[in-house]
């Protein structure tokens, strides 16, 4: 019998061959990058590089049609500060963002206790509540601007101003974002209401804790989470605001209801089409509303630990 005498790897053949356990761990991570590189590539042609061109505008002499005529930090950001309109339109934004805000998590909560248990109306009234929110804002905007047209209101015989002064115009405003988003806001905290258990809810009762102790002691903390989410998402929005003041009031009457936003698109479309001012006027609003939700972040951790 013949043996055949198979020669031994020398160092540089130690390799692992192809479709050895080392190459088949690398493959996961291969994958993963695949998927991950169209969503990447998107956040950075339609998020990162926008952002690093309002930043470079924002610090330029830059014109709509003009375009760049160089650099002037910081005239701008001084400028956007200097101007007469830019603080009552910063109280304005932050006394419509706390009205919205109260209100509307207010009343979304409410709603959501209402329809939190099934009974003979629980669908028609979960149906109800969410109906508006499938509107679009600036269709809703111009539903309730007819409403409040003194030529098409069906309430006209009352005589109401709705939006003839900066009380009654900012509160129509008000009724419109509460009627629009109440629905939201309320599937977002009734979907954190039904994912607590009933075994809390029947502890409470066996303990003798009332309806209000136990929605003060029970429901509020287990709900924390899904009240920190809406109010993150409300603040935002509200501090956004344009399309509802645009087609409403235009910014009147006076310039009473006029937001930061609206500002923002004065300046690059109007008052000399300084699209550099618009950019430091952004700049100077993402900053405000990433301090803002950093601040909420830390104040949910802070209840929670």
């Amino acid at each position: 019998m013949t043996l055949t005498t198979v020669p031994e790897r020398s160092g540089l053949d130690s390799r692992p061959a192809a479709g050895t356990p080392a190459r088949r761990r690398r493959r996961p991570g291969l994958t993963g990058w695949a998927y991950a590189a169209p969503t990447a590539l998107f956040v950075l042609i339609f998020f990162v590089t926008p952002i690093l061109l309002v930043g470079r505008m924002s610090v330029s002499d830059w014109g709509l049609f003009a375009g760049n005529r160089g650099l002037n930090a910081p005239e701008n950001f001084i400028d956007v500060a200097e101007y007469r309109l830019f603080w009552p339109a910063v109280w304005f934004t932050v006394k419509y963002t706390v009205l919205t805000t109260v209100i509307l998590l207010g009343l979304a909560l409410l709603m959501a206790l209402i329809v939190q248990e099934s009974s003979r109306w629980t669908g028609f009234l979960r149906t109800s509540f969410l109906v508006p929110s499938a509107l679009g804002l600036a269709s809703a905007s111009l539903l309730f601007y007819a409403l409040y047209s003194p030529q098409s209101s069906p309430f006209g015989f009352l005589g109401v101003s709705f939006l003839g002064t900066p009380t009654a115009a900012l509160w129509s405003t008000v009724v419109l974002i509460v009627w629009r988003f109440a629905g939201f806001y309320m599937l977002l905290l009734l979907v954190g209401l039904q994912g607590i258990s009933a075994d809390v809810y029947e502890a409470a009762r066996l303990d003798g804790a009332g309806r209000w102790q136990t929605f003060r002691y029970v429901t509020l903390p287990l709900l924390r989470s899904s009240i920190a989410l809406c109010t993150i998402l409300c603040v935002t929005g509200s501090m956004l605001g344009f399309d509802q003041f645009y087609l409403l009031t235009k910014g009147g009457p006076d310039n009473s209801t006029l937001t930061i936003v609206q500002l923002i698109y004065n300046f690059a479309f109007f008052g000399g089409n300084n699209l550099g001012r618009a950019a430091a006027l952004s700049i100077m609003v993402l900053a405000a509303l990433l301090i803002a939700n950093v601040l909420q972040f830390r104040g949910l951790r802070g209840k929670e630990g």
